[in-house]
């Protein structure tokens, strides 16, 4: 029998609050995987490169390339001297730390470095719900909040990359007085409706409150005025809510609603109303997303 040659990838996905690597030659094809918690940028890393190194010899495999998808902001200029660093992240540890530099010095095989949300934002097109669509955003609410846009079939990076989650939303402070948790903007998108601002509001974490609490209403407020600022500047096919917050049980539902009532009929399309259940929808990836995106950079490399 002929033997089956398969070309293998290193998928990396830091994210705020775990790590994942996968060693596959598909999403779907995975001979070994981590998932551990971020903590020190120096400890966390050098497990990846131990975990790694020890997949490729247990499984005897060559690696073509690999693809890096990282939580930001992160240095994405080719030309900068600090190209593939984490720049200025609440996470203060990770601040300005030479991420794609580090597996450069520890690995022969080419690197692709892009944004978290990017990468999930590319796997999405090319495994999930984003597939056959030209224009789409997704954006992933969790411990963070950010977002990758494709235009054209292209992702979007401009010149530094897509803040989603850093926009300016209306904040009643009457309704809601809280401050908002953003080191750098107090209560912007991601101040006021991320995990850590829930938990910071409510005094519990987003997966302990019941379905009915008063924070879900609030959240959908918030998320439904970044869909429509998003609608309105970039009018896409499709708005795709994922992380862990969005998995809420009928959050999506509270958004959609939320969405209409705010747009106001203020464009017409049978996806703002009557087909809004694929307007603003789920990722079809789920929480593989962002690893998926990964092996999806990992592939772009000729």
């Amino acid at each position: 029998m002929e033997k089956v040659i398969r070309d293998y990838y290193i998928g990396l996905e830091t994210g705020g609050t775990n790590i994942k690597c996968f060693i596959a030659s598909d999403p779907y094809n995975v001979v070994s995987e981590l998932n551990i918690p971020t903590r020190d940028p120096g400890e966390t890393t050098d497990k990846v490169i131990q975990f790694i190194q020890s997949g490729i010899n247990k499984h005897r495999i060559s690696v073509k390339s690999m693809g890096i998808a990282s939580f930001g902001p992160v240095d994405l200029n080719i030309a900068s001297p600090t190209y593939g660093s984490i720049k200025s992240t609440p996470k203060l540890a990770w601040r300005n730390f030479p991420l794609l530099a580090k597996f450069k010095a520890a690995f022969p095989f080419p690197i692709a470095f892009d944004t978290d949300v990017n990468a999930a934002t590319l796997a999405e097109a090319r495994w999930g719900a984003g597939i056959g669509l030209s224009d789409f955003i997704y954006v992933t609410i969790g411990t963070g909040i950010g977002g990758g846009i494709i235009s054209n079939q292209q992702l979007v990076h401009g010149l530094i990359h897509p803040e989603i989650g850093h926009m300016f939303v209306k904040h009643d402070l009457l309704l809601d007085p809280f401050d908002g948790v953003c080191p750098y903007h107090k209560d912007c998108l991601e101040g006021l409706a991320a995990g850590p601002a829930i938990e910071a509001r409510w005094g519990n974490p987003p997966v302990n409150l019941p379905e009915d609490h008063p924070a879900w209403a609030m959240e959908a407020h918030y998320l439904a005025q970044m869909a429509v600022n998003l609608t309105m500047v970039l009018s896409p096919q499709c708005i795709i809510l994922g992380g862990g917050v969005s998995q809420h049980a009928g959050l999506i539902e509270l958004i959609q609603l939320s969405f209409k009532e705010k747009l106001s009929e203020y464009v017409q399309s049978p996806l703002y109303n009557k087909k809004i259940d694929n307007y603003i929808v789920a990722p079809k990836l789920g929480q593989n997303a962002g690893i998926f995106g990964a092996i999806a950079l990992a592939q772009t490399i000729q």
